[in-house]
């Protein structure tokens, strides 16, 4: 993820998020509505408990492996082992497996994981992390570990355990509608903050790789959801999410009803109901070349060096900075929101 120098990457014009009212999804045919008489309050459907003990599960076993860096024996062995978890659910399994080009001109493999639940169904939702580690701490406050490979606990294995515990969720109650879970690989290989600035050229700085080639193939190949909601970093301690600018632009109705649907379920302390800046991650490519609203659940902070929190891209995004807490408000936000398009 891309905050050094984040104006950088502002592509459109600062975007004001209304937040003074939640507005129904217009794709979902009225499904996730307010109750009636009521403009303060979100109908609530019944939805299953998410588990904050399974999902530090999921964030240690991913952790344990290593560095998840593409190519390397970690990556492998974690990216089977992803895959196997939601084969255990119940999944369809597909995997995207290629090579792209990296910010140093290199050969960078990149490995998909797709699963799908309800795969009949023609109404579908999405839902996206990604999981590769960063291959350099570069900002890391320790120059020397600026060439060590992240353990990526909150940047990348949050956002996976989070899917797979919705997952694992999922089982106890049927839906009506397809439900998919993407992990992204290759999102987090941009150009390094030491590197020479005239090697490679791309107008994201090389991240966000592997989302862009899925994203370029769901749309030769039809695929479509009504909305995909991204999850990056979403298990750190003090984590605060504020209304992404993209996300606004792009799917304001469903940051809309996420954020609101998070402040009714006593979450108003990690989900806060104010516009935050422009991130380029991976629901840029799925709003912009699979054309899919997506909105994207990433942390914010005006304290320290970086916005997204103090163990962003070092040596000291483990297991034991990750908040329990932090993943069940997402968790259980979004357990709500899917169950309440059930209905």
């Amino acid at each position: 993820m891309n905050t050094s120098q984040l104006q950088k990457f502002l592509l459109l014009p600062c975007l004001y998020c209304c937040i003074a009212a939640v507005s129904l999804f217009s794709s979902c045919k009225g499904r996730t509505a307010r109750s009636e008489g009521d403009t303060d309050t979100i109908a609530l459907a019944a939805a299953p408990t998410f588990c904050p003990d399974s999902a530090m599960y999921y964030v240690k076993a991913q952790c344990a492996f290593g560095p998840r860096v593409p190519g390397s024996e970690a990556h492998r062995a974690c990216g089977d082992w992803i895959a196997q978890q939601f084969r255990n659910l119940g999944a369809d399994v597909v995997e995207q497996r290629t090579t792209l080009t990296g910010y140093d001109g290199k050969d960078l493999p990149c490995r998909n994981i797709g699963a799908s639940f309800g795969p009949d169904f023609a109404d579908r939702v999405l839902f996206t992390a990604h999981w590769d580690s960063r291959a350099w701490a570069d900002n890391d406050p320790d120059e020397s570990k600026h060439h060590t490979p992240v353990p990526a606990a909150n940047d990348g294995a949050s956002g996976v355990a989070v899917m797979l515990e919705i997952a694992r969720q999922l089982q106890s109650a049927p839906l009506g509608y397809g439900v998919d879970f993407v992990c992204f690989d290759c999102e987090d290989q941009g150009r390094p903050q030491w590197a020479d600035d005239n090697e490679g050229d791309d107008e994201t700085g090389y991240w966000c790789l592997g989302s862009r080639y899925w994203a370029e193939q769901a749309l030769t190949t039809g695929y479509t959801a009504r909305y995909a909601v991204n999850l990056d970093m979403v298990g750190g301690r003090g984590a605060r999410f504020l209304m992404e600018g993209f996300s606004c632009h792009y799917a304001q109705p469903v940051v809309n009803m996420v954020w609101h649907l998070g402040v009714q379920l006593g979450y108003g302390e990690f989900f806060v109901l104010r516009e935050g800046g422009y991130v380029t991650d991976d629901h840029l490519p799925v709003n912009r070349i699979a054309q899919i609203p997506a909105i994207d659940i990433i942390p914010h902070t005006d304290d320290g060096e970086s916005s997204f929190g103090p163990t962003w891209h070092t040596v000291s995004d483990t297991p034991e900075h990750i908040d329990p807490a932090a993943l069940t408000a997402v968790g259980q936000t979004l357990l709500q929101l899917i169950y309440n398009d059930n209905r």
